[in-house]
């Protein structure tokens, strides 16, 4: 009997997932956006998520702050520059298992075409079995980037000292992905 596990494929379920992310305004507030059209696969050794390949696929068009003129602020060159760059991209490199919830992710995201290292604290919260019979497994992940990284340079600065809108963007994504 062979001891390899059997790989398995999970999808995100994007009508519980959300891929969001807040950033400081003005100093003293934030605005909080999210993605709303993205694409996750996941492959693992059996249910193993320390074997885990991900793979995530975002549309820049779908950028979502509730307001329009900031969102396609955030479409445009200013920012993501959807048009030229339709797409961010993150691939995990390597994943750590500190605990039987927490892991690390470490991977590549790309955005406007520029490529960094990030890393994302995930906080596994389980599977379960759904009513249709099929599996489903549930993360909370977190990490930070500086936007200015990825050629997201637009701001202003304020008289009282500050910017419009600070470097460090906060992430913040739910996911529900679903073997297949």
């Amino acid at each position: 009997m062979s001891n390899t596990a059997i790989q398995s494929k999970w999808s995100i379920d994007p009508v519980h997932s959300e891929i969001g992310f807040r950033v400081r305004h003005m100093v003293v507030s934030n605005v909080k956006g999210k993605f709303q059209n993205f694409k996750v696969d996941v492959i693992t050794q059996g249910n193993d998520f320390s074997t885990a390949q991900v793979k995530v696929d975002i549309e820049a068009n779908s950028v979502f702050t509730d307001n329009e003129q900031r969102d396609n602020h955030l479409r445009s060159a200013d920012f993501f520059d959807a048009a030229n760059h339709t797409h961010l991209h993150f691939e995990s490199t390597q994943i750590n298992k500190i605990s039987e919830e927490n892991y690390k992710i470490i991977g590549n995201l790309t955005i406007r075409g520029i490529q960094k290292e990030v890393i994302l604290d995930a906080e596994f919260g389980g599977i379960v079995n759904d009513p249709y019979g099929k599996e489903r497994a549930g993360f909370t992940l977190s990490g930070k980037i500086n936007r200015k990284d990825f050629g997201l340079n637009w701001s202003a600065a304020l008289e009282a000292g500050g910017m419009v809108v600070s470097d460090e963007v906060k992430l913040n994504i739910d996911a529900e992905i679903v073997k297949a």
